[in-house]
């Protein structure tokens, strides 16, 4: 028992497995979804003719200029939205869960007085964190390479690797923000709270840039620019993605000194 407990990282991914299987599964249900309908989308007479009808903005938006080729069609279908849903709203959830959720249960005094010390159980939750969101992407990154061949998405596994890197850094960073923010407070509500408004706030700052002349020179500091800016799919490794790793770091090394001082609620 004390070694399971002087190791969170290890009890934190046991305590999801079966969460965590459950999201594994609906990614891949919904990959393979998406995936199935391109070949009826490529077969429809008039369809790049319909493309080029959006409004110019909106086809930057949502990546519909690629719209004709399988790596674009997942782009727009998925990756511009809906996978960065996903897994930020996975990562909050688990971010969230584990310290403030852990401290509102009444646990968090028992991991508290074994050996392990405040700040390594914060690095190691932070950790945890990462590798459950890391397993959803390679889930993720699986999925598509399985599905590229059989419905002729004409996918690499390196353009699905970058893919799914930018989606796992997307999940990682807003979790850490919600890690944080449950640290500091030692509320669940307050860390999905701020976690979500940030989420939102990045998505609208992305968005109206595209949109405003004005706003686009600030689009380098939205976390989806950071993501989704060429892609993710076919975009390579742009060294934006560093500054999504840089913030969920500096979160929470914020956060440890903080964690550390402040009274642990007790139920």
């Amino acid at each position: 028992m004390t070694a399971m407990l002087s190791n969170v990282f290890t009890k934190s991914l046991w305590d999801q497995r079966r969460g965590l299987f459950g999201w594994g599964v609906g990614v891949a249900l919904l990959v393979l979804l998406e995936a199935a309908l391109w070949p009826t989308v490529r077969g429809m007479p008039g369809f790049e003719e319909f493309i080029q009808s959006y409004p110019e903005a909106m086809r930057e938006l949502f990546k519909l200029a690629e719209f004709t080729t399988g790596r674009g069609f997942l782009n727009a279908e998925l990756y511009s939205l809906l996978l960065p849903i996903l897994f930020i709203v996975f990562g909050i959830g688990r971010g969230a869960r584990a310290v403030a959720g852990e401290e509102e249960a009444g646990t968090l005094e028992v991991l508290l007085v074994t050996p392990l010390s405040a700040a390594r159980l914060v690095v190691q939750q932070a950790a945890a964190l990462t590798a459950a969101i890391a397993a959803l992407g390679a889930v993720l990154f699986a999925a598509v390479v399985a599905a590229s061949p059989v419905f002729e998405l004409g996918i690499t596994a390196a353009e699905a690797a970058t893919g799914s890197l930018s989606m796992v850094l997307l999940g990682v960073e807003f979790g850490c923000i919600a890690l944080a923010v449950g640290a500091v407070t030692g509320r669940r509500g307050m860390a999905i709270g701020v976690a979500a408004t940030a989420a939102v706030a990045a998505y609208l700052l992305y968005a109206i840039g595209q949109l405003v002349d004005a706003v686009r020179p600030w689009l380098p500091v939205s976390p989806f620019h950071q993501a989704l800016d060429g892609g993710p799919l076919g975009a390579g490794l742009p060294p934006a993605y560093a500054w999504m790793a840089v913030v969920a770091l500096a979160v929470v090394a914020a956060a440890l000194p903080v964690f550390d001082r402040r009274d642990i609620a007790t139920h």
